[in-house]
């Protein structure tokens, strides 16, 4: 059994907790806190820190990051503090938290929960597996392999960015029909459906837990699932990430 503390960044809370690497369990409740206002670099690690300490963490430590991470460098901040922006924030983390820390894109940290325990283990072909939130993430697998940081989120329709009107927060804010939010969604998955032609689209986040009011009214000719790790999914898929890069 190799433990790993899994810890899942998002625009409204930071979760975490300890995770069985080799079978996907949490082995305690997830602790969460409130994202700190801005979301700021060192707010945000103190926030880690504070997550390991709840657990007395000593470990090695899979975060995922809403933005592209490359060789734990966070290349984009799309809903964050700009200050993410070039940081090496795989070292940031390490030293608040005391411990070896692993950064991946947060979408594609669900999408490999996904992919080893839930809808889309042992599926073949090509995967796309899109969360639902404050942002809409993209995680693209080809025959279970990821291509990494595909920000699809921002596919530009009628010049503005797909999240301006297709995500949880969108459909909130505007306080939309299931009906007339579906209408915004599927056009976001039309699109993508020409570019990359998935044989399978998995839907995440806190919205999937609502999908039998929106994924009837689906028109792309992929099949359309809900996720099956619901919340969980970000924060075992880093415990993975952390744990593949450890070996």
């Amino acid at each position: 059994m190799m433990l790993i503390l899994g810890v899942d960044f998002g625009g409204s809370g930071i979760k975490g907790a300890p995770v069985d690497s080799e079978t996907g369990a949490l082995l305690a409740p997830r602790y969460r806190v409130p994202t700190p206002d801005t979301a700021k670099p060192r707010p945000v690690a103190e926030a880690v820190a504070q997550i390991a300490r709840n657990f007395t963490w000593e470990g090695p430590i899979g975060c995922g990051y809403p933005g592209v991470v490359r060789q734990g460098v966070t290349l984009t901040a799309a809903n964050i503090s700009k200050r993410w922006v070039g940081l090496d924030a795989e070292m940031l983390l390490g030293e608040a938290t005391g411990c070896p820390v692993h950064l991946i894109n947060d979408a594609d940290a669900a999408g490999l929960a996904e992919m080893t325990f839930g809808a889309g283990r042992g599926r073949e072909g090509v995967v796309l597996v899109v969360t639902i939130g404050t942002g809409l993430g993209t995680a693209l697998f080809t025959n279970g392999q990821l291509v990494p940081n595909c920000e699809f989120g921002h596919l530009k329709i009628d010049g503005e960015d797909a999240e301006a009107h297709a995500t949880d927060a969108a459909r909130q804010r505007e306080d939309l029909t299931w009906k007339k939010w579906a209408s915004h969604f599927d056009r976001f998955l039309r699109s993508l459906e020409e570019l990359v032609w998935p044989d399978l689209i998995i839907l995440g986040g806190g919205v999937s837990k609502h999908h039998e009011e929106f994924i009837p009214r689906l028109t792309v000719q992929a099949e359309v699932v809900p996720a099956q790790l619901l919340n969980e999914a970000g924060i075992v898929g880093a415990a993975l990430s952390a744990r593949t890069a450890a070996a």
